[in-house]
């Protein structure tokens, strides 16, 4: 049997165009964008076209993109950045109970540098409410930073109604974490968008290492880095403009307009199979993205599930890869109110662009073989 890899939200396949991109950068625009010599000025222009592309695709084309490592780098400067900021404005910081570690991280942080924090509830889908969130704004709010995608469930959160209700209500800075949404489902920074949105290569077919925070004209998040200046100030370091490129190639050939249809087919024909089962409860089943599939087995360690399928070649993850390998229960899991029994056994299909149909089914042979067993383990 072929590998089936169904942990796409933890990471993809790099594209072979994204490569060869990042190859061809480096062999002819290999000089520092930051020297005034030729060579410099060549990549330098060759980094403001990637970025100008980057901003096209989301729509906010007087925007300012700064290129960093990776979502969490991105994440960490949007929280503590802004925050900085526009301290002078007040200390009121809102986000959600099942961000990112790197945005929870961050405001923990904050905290203790005497920031206030409001950790919004989510339901038993993983959303919040609109109306609730209205009601924690105040005049000291300065920052709202609210994810698209919940990286273990998949719940969408609406984020043009919260752009709203913030913009209407607030001089705050909107940001949201895009990291899981970005070529799955559309993210636009248009006047009904975020103020600013984090994005990773590698969850696009793109390069590990690479990430980028990018912004509305005329916001400016206080450095988390200092040095030589680059990047404006706002991250010091040479430039790894063949990232950046990279980075444009893979926004370019992931961005969409509409949600990818085929990966909500298969999403709905995975739960019509797995309720089935009263031992499977799918998670965020009415509010989630077509591509993250969210399931639990009664009873069983998700690890179980995990070395069962890996030994059918089929690759499936325990919530998220950042901290699957803590034995703890997820702060998502936690916060969802999932039922005792079902909490332990939490697994997380994700689908890319190198998967197909033929490869639900076999999915959904290998689910039903692991239940006979498991049941007749519980008899």
């Amino acid at each position: 049997m072929t590998m089936i890899y169904f942990d796409n939200s933890s990471t993809t396949l790099p594209d072979e165009e994204v490569m060869a991109s990042f190859v061809e950068a480096n062999r002819r625009f290999f000089a520092n964008p930051a020297s005034i010599h030729g060579l410099g000025t060549d990549a330098e222009k060759l980094l403001e076209r990637a970025k100008e592309q980057m901003l096209k695709i989301v729509h906010c084309e007087n925007g300012e993109v700064i290129v960093t490592s990776g979502g969490t780098e991105s994440n960490n400067l949007a929280v503590i950045g802004f925050a900085r900021t526009l301290q002078h404005r007040g200390n009121h910081i809102i986000t959600t109970s099942i961000e990112h570690p790197s945005i929870l991280n961050a405001c923990r942080y904050l905290e203790e540098e005497g920031f206030e924090v409001d950790y919004m509830p989510v339901d038993e889908e993983g959303c919040i409410s609109v109306e609730k969130l209205i009601r924690k704004i105040k005049k000291e709010t300065i920052l709202v930073s609210i994810m698209h995608v919940n990286n273990e469930i998949g719940s969408i959160q609406p984020i043009q109604e919260i752009a709203k209700a913030v913009k209407e209500r607030s001089r705050a800075v909107f940001h949201s974490d895009c990291v899981q949404s970005f070529g799955k489902i559309p993210v636009a920074m248009d006047e009904n968008g975020p103020d600013a949105i984090t994005l990773s290569a590698h969850k696009i077919n793109g390069l590990k290492g690479t990430g980028a925070l990018i912004m509305k004209h005329g916001i400016r998040p206080q450095p988390l880095t200092y040095g030589g200046g680059q990047e404006k100030g706002l991250r010091n370091g040479t430039v790894s403009v063949p990232n950046a490129v990279a980075l444009a190639k893979a926004m370019r050939m992931s961005a969409v307009e509409t949600e990818r249809k085929d990966f909500r087919e298969w999403r709905n024909e995975l739960i019509a199979f797995c309720n089935q089962y009263e031992n499977i409860k799918v998670i965020a089943e009415n509010s989630a993205a077509p591509h993250i599939l969210s399931l639990s087995f009664k009873h069983i360690n998700g690890e179980v599930a995990i070395n069962y399928f890996q030994e059918n070649d089929i690759y499936i993850s325990t919530s998220s890869a950042c901290s699957s390998k803590n034995k703890q229960i997820s702060h998502v899991i936690e916060a969802i109110h999932l039922e005792n029994s079902f909490k332990n056994g939490v697994v997380r299909l994700s689908f890319g662009k190198d998967n197909h149909k033929e490869q639900i089914e076999i999915c959904k042979d290998v689910i039903k073989r692991f239940m006979e067993l498991m049941e007749r383990g519980l008899k």
